[in-house]
């Protein structure tokens, strides 16, 4: 199989984990009393898009994810699919800022956080935008109580995947950090 076969191959694969992820996520309930107060499984994949691929990849992994999610669970043009889309795009530019910027300062795990912390701050912003109110932004405080530590539970998750199953054919790309495990050798870590 080509490399760019190949490549198409393991992006399809992602976003499909990611619709799949997407939807079962829309069936499970919230994690506090408050809704929107989700795992983020879904954003595993963006994570792992992140760590093999560059920045387009995961920007198309991404939409993708959020559109077919989206149109497979029956929320496609609705608020939902807004706070989704949102959240989404928020946490995927502030995860891609982290890794250009932090130039190897943060594991997956920081980045997973960052991205968890963006996806609640875009959501809310959203929300005020739709319910043209600033006042919703007194979940905020509540919303990051559940962001740190599912963020935190998500970049262990791609962490783990990460090492379980290595990036076939770019081993040469990867390396081994004592503190951060397995992580892209761009990193510079």
């Amino acid at each position: 199989m080509g490399g760019q076969t190949r490549k198409l191959l393991y992006l399809s694969l992602l976003v499909a984990t990611g619709t799949v992820l997407h939807v079962f996520e829309g069936f499970l309930p919230a994690l506090g009393a408050l809704p929107g107060a989700k795992l983020g499984l879904a954003n595993l994949v963006t994570l792992l898009t992140l760590a093999l691929y560059g920045p387009v990849e995961t920007w198309w992994v991404v939409i993708l994810r959020v559109l077919l999610g989206s149109l497979m669970g029956g929320t496609l043009l609705t608020t939902t699919f807004f706070l989704s889309l949102a959240g989404a795009l928020g946490s995927t530019l502030v995860m891609l800022s982290a890794v250009r910027l932090g130039r190897g300062a943060l594991s997956l795990v920081g980045i997973s956080v960052l991205g968890a912390v963006a996806h609640n701050l875009s959501q809310l912003l959203m929300a005020s935008l739709l319910i043209q109110h600033l006042g919703i932004f007194f979940y905020l405080p509540y919303l990051l109580l559940f962001a740190l530590p599912t963020g935190y539970f998500i970049g262990i998750t791609a962490s783990c995947v990460l090492r379980v199953f290595p990036p076939g054919g770019r081993q040469g790309e990867w390396k081994k950090h004592p503190v951060r495990g397995v992580v892209p050798r761009a990193w510079n870590m």
